[in-house]
């Protein structure tokens, strides 16, 4: 007996459901985003900016606003990759209520309004306040490097701008005299009256580079002597005077992204940032969070322990941070500010007690501390440090696919970076509630 199948007929009719909201699972992911989208945001930063009554209407910044989140949420950032989904994904269409935003108007909407997404994350955070989900009873501070939007093949040293600028500016000045030469030579056989004077193609490239390479070269030069200047002006003079106004030959510059530096990696050396986190350890819901441009945390903690208590309306119990963030200054703050602190003053060993630095070095506090990681061993809260912040890290950039920023400049990388860790604790929202 032949079995029977169900019919597939491909040329069938066939009507949407009556609700958009049939068009995925309910409890799905898209539901939560786009409903707390609508019900628990105030979008009134974005919507304030929509007062011209005339041109064609565009489409809801709510509904954009929606649509933006649950795209990071799913680990898709590219406006291109975002537009497409809008067309393929029934998940996106019940987000968008099945309009399909081109992606020049995602990216015109993410570029207009990235400081208010950015702002989303404190509405966010408070929402996983309000849910129970920020206890503060332990805090994980760490930093990650994230690939800025520029290769490291297109920054160069200061002594190599010297080189390089003397070499093409030379290389120019001949081409110049070639050019003249060959505009006198078309002035004779083609006659004055006709055009000859512009530069040849061939010129166009190497002196837009030479351009390009001096106003790096100005830039390196004044932040010299912005240093030079500070330096002046503090109490204790350094041990040998600087050169005034003029970089260290070493001293690099990205032409694609300047904000952008070279930092050191797991995989080797990137043109990067180093974004920062705080991280509760109840529910890894991300606490205060910012970004820099310097390699070293050490210089962050005082941002995030403020960040912390202005985004919750209290300080975190206990902090764990890494010998990155080991400094003097760091330790008194966090007794200052009454957090039972555990932040490593060295590598950590195998097995998970830590590593000193030499004591000639170290001043009382850190040797305090030192004692304090010590003497509790394989006990102490410090282990919570791990388990906690780097998971994060690793959700964000593993499972959500976000290794490389899409936009320049430091300001705008770190509305990024904060949108993105918004996104990261309105999952956590979800799957708490779920």
């Amino acid at each position: 007996m032949a079995k029977t199948f169900r019919e597939w007929d491909l040329g069938q009719r066939w009507l949407f459901p009556p609700s958009v909201m049939e068009l995925v699972p309910e409890g799905h992911l898209a539901h939560f985003v786009r409903d707390t989208v609508r019900e628990h945001l105030d979008l009134d930063a974005i919507l304030s900016t929509y007062q011209e009554e005339r041109g064609f209407p565009p489409y809801h910044p709510t509904m954009m606003t929606a649509l933006l989140l649950y795209a990071y949420a799913q680990g898709v950032y590219s406006s291109r990759r975002i537009a497409r989904a809008c067309e393929e994904r029934v998940d996106f269409m019940a987000v968008t209520g099945m309009q399909k935003p081109d992606f020049r108007t995602v990216s015109d909407f993410r570029k207009r309004h990235l400081a208010a997404l950015a702002d989303l994350f404190g509405q966010v955070l408070k929402l996983c306040q309000k849910a129970g989900m920020v206890k503060l009873g332990h805090v994980a501070l760490d930093g990650t490097k994230i690939k800025a939007n520029a290769s490291k093949h297109k920054a160069m040293s200061y002594g190599r701008m010297q080189e390089s600028e003397r070499a093409l500016a030379e290389e120019v000045r001949g081409w110049l005299k070639r050019a003249e030469q060959q505009d006198a030579d078309e002035d004779r056989s083609l006659g004055r009256d006709k055009r000859g004077d512009e530069l040849p193609e061939w010129v166009k490239n190497k002196q837009e580079r030479l351009t390009r390479i001096r106003a790096a070269k100005r830039a390196l030069e004044q932040e010299a002597a912005a240093a030079t200047a500070t330096e002046s002006k503090s109490k204790d003079p350094p041990s040998e005077p600087p050169t005034r106004g003029k970089p260290d030959a070493k001293k690099q510059r990205n032409f694609t992204d300047p904000d952008s530096r070279i930092m050191k990696t797991k995989d080797g050396f990137e043109q990067a940032y180093n974004g920062q986190a705080a991280v509760d350890a109840g529910s890894q819901v991300i606490v205060a969070a910012t970004l820099c441009n310097v390699q070293n945390d050490i210089h962050q903690m005082h941002d995030m322990l403020h960040q912390i208590r202005a985004n919750t309306g209290r300080q975190a119990k206990e902090l764990s941070a890494d010998s990155g963030y080991c400094s003097e200054e760091n330790l008194r703050e966090l007794s200052w500010r009454g957090i039972n602190a555990y932040v490593a003053t060295g590598r950590q060993k195998h097995g998970g007690s830590t590593a000193t630095k030499d004591g000639k070095s170290r001043s009382p506090w850190v040797r305090q501390m030192a004692t304090k990681l010590k003497r509790a061993g394989h006990r102490s809260r410090y282990r919570l440090r791990k388990v906690t912040v780097e998971p994060v890290f690793g959700q964000i950039k593993e499972a959500g696919g976000f290794r490389r920023f899409l936009l320049r400049g430091l300001t705008k990388v770190r509305d990024e970076w904060r949108l993105i860790c918004a996104v990261h604790n309105l999952r956590k929202l979800a799957i708490a509630q779920g």
